[in-house]
């Protein structure tokens, strides 16, 4: 199953594909059929190639999370190129992707006023208008704005068409454009199906907003791949998530690990739901799960905690941990899950088992590289292999660890730190709720440790007592020597702590009076 659209296409006709929570803003819906989806793919594709629109074109989805916006995606990537963005974006900053995409056209909400519409029709990029229908995902898609035309190359995709083009983070550069084609992204929901025995009959909740590699493959495209539902929400809300299990009564979800913190801390004020859910499994991605949190939540579901490893240029997933029976690690992101993985020096040799270097991969998910960047691509592949700019080892079991991103390790006078392992050993005090390390600018030795904590609700610790425990398993010089307690870590878009730029946005990059 090479595309998008051949893997709907082979999926029974009437199996549930997507249905949706109910709230005050979305009432009850029937659910989407698999053959409601693939015709819904067919019109789609159909309106698009009469304005001009075809393979490999790319279409901007401004969408809110949910139903419509999961089939706007598989329907524009089946016959062009989806191009989701963040609907949170400001003005400058839908005019920046769009140009930076040369977006062919902008798909919106009926009614939003979202600041898209006013840079597409300054940007003359026709503004398609989506309706949703009666049945959840099911919708009609306005293309008036748009001038027929017969230029587009039509007809559903190809495996080596664009399916999907997202951009990288950008946190400490221009964001880089990353094309996947149809063959990466289906390769990638066929490994995360693999690794998690998805059965047709599993039902998943989606959390994860849909702008973003992870709730796009790992949550909707591997479900589609199994034939499974997934049950959309409107977007991550921790008030509101045990209402949602019992709505949906989910088999799986996945997430990031802020996000189970999150419901975790509302579980005891459900422990009714709680009872009655039945849970296969729990996926953890997109940053690192703390191994106390992962064990807190499997305390509280009861059911195995699988933490895997993705990234964007990787149509995500790259490392899995397995389901039980076979073993799981904490602390490890598991077994290559799909493609191949090496371990790297800077000078491009592949490393012995438990050899600390770069993680390198290579295989049909991976991307074939960044858009108009010739020199980030030949700084990040070493011939087939992709250098994943983050650092780890392969144990004697194959299982990875990751030991931080590269970028991210703090230089102390020379002296290498991973913040990673100043997190994992803090987050094992009692009190402490979320960590973040990082580097923070000192006049002599570059960089010192520094660390922000939020502490547990009612929970009481000193900077002092915090550093005592962390120097009795950390040598010297990677205890922190500056904690900060604060109400909340800022997280990116998708949830995740964000590390690097931290002292600026804390407004500590300028002290200078460290001991």
């Amino acid at each position: 199953m090479s595309t998008v659209h051949q893997l709907i296409a082979a999926i029974s006709p009437d199996r549930r594909a997507i249905s949706a929570v109910t709230d005050d803003n979305n009432p009850s819906k029937p659910a989407m059929t698999f053959a409601a989806l693939a015709e819904l793919m067919t019109s789609t594709i159909s309106q698009l190639n009469s304005i001009g629109i075809g393979r490999g074109d790319r279409v901007a989805i401004v969408l809110p999370n949910g139903a419509e916006m999961a089939a706007a995606f598989l329907a524009v990537a089946a016959g062009a190129s989806a191009a989701p963005l963040n609907p949170a974006y400001r003005a400058d900053e839908f005019d920046f992707y769009m140009s930076d995409l040369g977006a062919k056209a902008v798909i919106v909400m009926a009614e939003d006023d979202t600041p898209a519409v006013k840079v597409a029709n300054d940007r003359g990029i026709p503004v398609l208008v989506l309706t949703p229908a009666d049945v959840a995902g099911q919708f009609s898609l306005d293309v008036s704005a748009a001038s027929a035309a017969d230029a587009a190359l039509p007809g559903a995709s190809q495996p080596e068409d664009e399916a999907l083009v997202l951009h990288t983070s950008g946190t400490t550069s221009r964001p880089k454009v990353v094309p996947l084609s149809n063959a990466n992204v289906t390769a990638s929901a066929l490994n995360i199906s693999t690794t998690l025995s998805l059965p047709p009959d599993d039902r998943g909740l989606n959390i994860m907003p849909m702008f973003h590699i992870h709730g796009l493959i790992a949550s909707l495209l591997s479900s589609m791949a199994a034939g499974a539902e997934v049950m959309f929400t409107p977007g991550f809300n921790a008030l509101k998530i045990f209402q949602w299990f019992d709505e949906a009564k989910p088999s799986w979800y996945t997430a990031v690990p802020t996000m189970h913190q999150a419901i975790v801390s509302r579980a005891k004020r459900n422990a009714d739901i709680l009872d009655q859910m039945k849970l296969r499994f729990i996926r953890s991605s997109s940053s690192s799960l703390p191994v106390p949190v992962m064990e807190d939540v499997e305390a509280t579901f009861g059911c195995a905690v699988i933490e895997a490893y993705g990234m964007t240029e990787a149509a995500h997933q790259m490392a899995s941990n397995p389901l039980p029976p076979k073993t799981r690690k904490p602390g490890s992101v598991g077994i290559a899950a799909g493609p191949d993985i090496c371990i790297m020096s800077a000078e491009g040799e592949v490393q012995p088992t438990n050899g600390i270097g770069e993680i390198c991969i290579r295989g049909g998910n991976v991307f074939s590289g960044y858009e108009n960047n010739p020199d980030a691509n030949a700084e990040a592949f070493h011939g087939d292999w992709f250098r994943t700019g983050d650092q780890g080892y392969l144990d004697d079991e194959g299982y990875l660890r990751i030991s931080g991103r590269l970028k991210e390790i703090i230089n102390r006078g020379g002296e290498k730190i991973s913040p990673r392992e100043v997190d994992d050993v803090l987050q094992a005090h009692p009190a402490v709720a979320q960590i973040v390390t990082f580097a923070l600018p000192h006049p002599k030795l570059g960089e010192e440790v520094a660390a922000v904590i939020v502490l547990e609700d009612g929970a009481v610790a000193t900077e002092a007592e915090l550093k005592e425990f962390a120097s009795a398993k950390l040598a010297d010089f990677k205890v922190p020597r500056v904690i900060k307690f604060i109400d909340e870590i800022p997280k990116g878009a998708t949830g995740k702590l964000q590390r690097i730029g931290l002292a600026e946005k804390l407004g500590l990059a300028e002290q200078q009076d460290i001991a």
